[in-house]
């Protein structure tokens, strides 16, 4: 008998010889090959593939060469070339699915079968979301990821997160209050990020973000890295004051801040009222940028992008300190405002920037005390100081190992140009759910006031001038439902609440029958969270506050905002905003239900209050 060479390349890469064998011992190591071979290619491929893509399925490796055999592809058990989802190529070898569509998710089976044996590749396809997010964070980090619930869409529910195991999706808790390592941002927001703490590199991996049906959201893939060996913190070339406005005279940084002012204020009501969709809002705009805008004073690098993006003014917008104490200045006779600083005493705060808080903002950052109680009652102090005695109340307590706190103050005082009646007056008004609720009213049969249908707002607006070259604006949606509410809470962008502005402002006064209910808004928004949403987490976590302190990294530990606005016989007092109606043939404003309102300098062209009232 011959002696014969068989070599045969198996999937590994390597080479085995039979040499001067026997025809049995032939075939059984043959058997032992095939079974190698079925082994390795019946083993299951999970791939996940994003829809529009191209997907080619090989149905062995490249380096097989086993011509002759019978190929046959079955999609979720039935024969592919029915389905008409893929393509066959190369007598069977190849199938090709262009594009990928949600319709393509399944299992793809390939069978080869030759005289007394038969090879199996199987593939699991997963159509992942088209909204993908890639996230790299270093091991030890906090990080979050994103999910977001359409705009247009109504929030009842929280949406349901999942990460990918060897054995399918596993739903992470998020409702266990003690669960400290992963936690969901902001509850019933249109926002439905979740945080993940202190990552480590098992946490790396897919998750997906869906809603109860099964929709997907968003699917993140996480990527968490060994940290970098840590540079030692350093001030280098971060210690010299804030620049010098070199254009004082310029009109254009003024316009710069007007304009920045009222995308702040918009961007602030959307966070709000995401947070909060039913109940009374207030806030100060102003307030805000003039808290950030003195701690810019001290930002350095990254931080001061930070917070220039948080307050939407041009990167490295040298005269932004300048323009805001003209800004001040301008509004001083109906508003007062006040910012300060407290730090811990053993922070060596720089002069240059106690310098520069003075010139800018008029207030000399101040020590904390050793005694947290006396720390509260001068901060409180403070404030009802600030605001003429209409917010007493700041802050309960302040830790002892308080670093550095943020505080800013607001005071408003406007009067009716045209003053209502001082008669008893009351008034149904209508809640969201349909509740009637009665309250004291603010009543004038022909009040002379500016009105408009605001077409691209959907919703009636009155304007109605204050003292202090102010003005008070209410829009008042098309009815008390929910829905209108937020229709027009979606509509008002800070360009179509600028065009607003204009067009009541050249609009012709007019008589008006006119009732609004008499309000007093007192809140204080979570002020910790609005930073985290513009953008500003690195604050509470060590920034770069080089020209306010050199010596190390300091991190924020809270920041407050308390707004009061009251609607009485005399006008407007202190921080929020107010209402809007329409009806009868006599042309009549009654704003006896849910509406939106701006308390808006008409000298400065800002805006110094926002609210929502649903609750009178």
């Amino acid at each position: 008998m011959r002696n014969h060479v068989i070599s045969r390349k198996n999937f590994t890469g390597k080479k085995i010889y039979l040499d001067t064998l026997g025809k049995s011992t032939v075939m059984r190591l043959l058997l032992c090959i095939l079974l190698q071979l079925i082994l390795e290619l019946s083993s299951c491929t999970h791939l996940r593939v994003i829809p529009g893509s191209t997907l080619e399925l090989p149905c062995l490796k490249p380096q097989a060469d086993l011509t002759g055999a019978s190929i046959t592809w079955t999609f979720n058990g039935k024969d592919v070339k029915a389905s008409g989802l893929a393509t066959v190529k190369k007598d069977g070898s190849i199938l090709s699915i262009s594009p990928v569509t949600a319709a393509n998710e399944g299992q793809y089976v390939c069978v080869m079968k030759e005289n007394n044996w038969e090879l199996i590749n199987i593939y699991n396809i997963t159509v992942v979301a088209s909204i993908g997010y890639t996230v790299k964070v270093f091991e030890g980090s906090d990080v979050n990821l994103p999910c977001y619930f359409p705009s247009t869409s109504q929030v009842s529910n929280n949406a349901l997160w999942f990460k990918e195991t060897t054995t399918g999706k596993s739903k992470l808790n998020l409702e266990d209050d003690n669960n400290k390592k992963m936690q969901l941002l902001y509850p019933l927001d249109h926002d439905q990020r979740i945080v993940l703490r202190e990552t480590v590199m098992e946490d790396s991996g897919l998750y997906h973000c869906e809603l109860e049906n099964g929709q997907k959201l968003s699917t993140v893939y996480l990527i968490v890295e060994v940290r970098p060996t840590p540079e030692p913190h350093s001030c280098e070339n971060f210690t010299t004051p804030w620049e010098a406005c070199l254009d004082e005279e310029s009109r254009i940084g003024e316009s710069i801040l007007q304009e920045s002012m009222t995308e702040l204020s918009m961007k602030l009501y959307s966070y709000l009222k995401g947070l909060h969709p039913a109940s009374n809002l207030l806030f100060s705009p102003i307030s805000i940028s003039g808290l950030l805008t003195h701690l810019l004073l001290g930002a350095r690098d990254e931080t001061r992008n930070s917070i220039e993006r948080a307050v939407f003014v041009p990167h490295n917008f040298d005269c932004v300190h300048f323009h805001t104490k003209k800004l001040r200045e301008k509004l001083g006779s109906s508003l007062q405002m006040a910012s300060q600083i407290y730090y811990n005493p053993q922070l060596n705060i720089s002069e240059s920037f106690i310098d520069q808080s003075i010139q800018f903002y008029d207030a000399e950052p101040t020590k904390l005390l050793e005694n947290t109680e006396e720390n509260a009652k001068m901060i409180n102090s403070w404030v009802a100081n600030k605001t003429n005695n209409k917010i007493t109340h700041l802050v309960d307590t302040v830790s002892s190992n308080a670093q550095l706190m943020l505080l800013n103050a607001v005071s408003f005082n406007g009067q009716w140009q045209v003053k209502f009646q001082v008669k008893e007056k009351k008034g149904n008004f209508i809640k969201l759910n349909g509740d009637i609720v009665k309250v004291p009213v603010l009543y004038h049969p022909k009040y002379k006031a500016a009105m408009i249908h605001v077409a691209e707002l959907k919703a009636q607006v009155v304007r109605f001038p204050l003292t202090g070259d102010s003005s008070l604006y209410i829009l008042l949606p098309r009815s008390r439902s929910a829905s209108d509410l937020q229709q027009v809470e979606e509509m008002m962008t800070d360009t179509a609440v600028s065009q607003m502005i204009e067009h009541l402002k050249t609009t012709p006064l007019q008589q008006i029958d006119v009732t609004l209910p008499k309000i007093k808004l007192d809140v204080q928004p979570d002020m910790n969270v609005l930073l985290k949403k513009l953008g500003l987490s690195s604050l509470f976590e060590g920034a770069n506050l080089c020209g306010l302190y050199s010596e190390e990294k300091i991190i924020l530990d809270e920041a407050r905002h308390r707004s009061f606005l009251a609607l009485t016989e005399k006008g407007v007092e202190a921080g929020a905003v107010t209402s809007v109606s329409f009806s009868r043939s006599f042309p009549s404003f009654s704003a006896l239900r849910p509406f939106i309102l701006l308390l808006w300098s008409d000298g400065a062209n800002v805006p110094l209050f926002v609210g929502r009232v649903t609750e009178p």
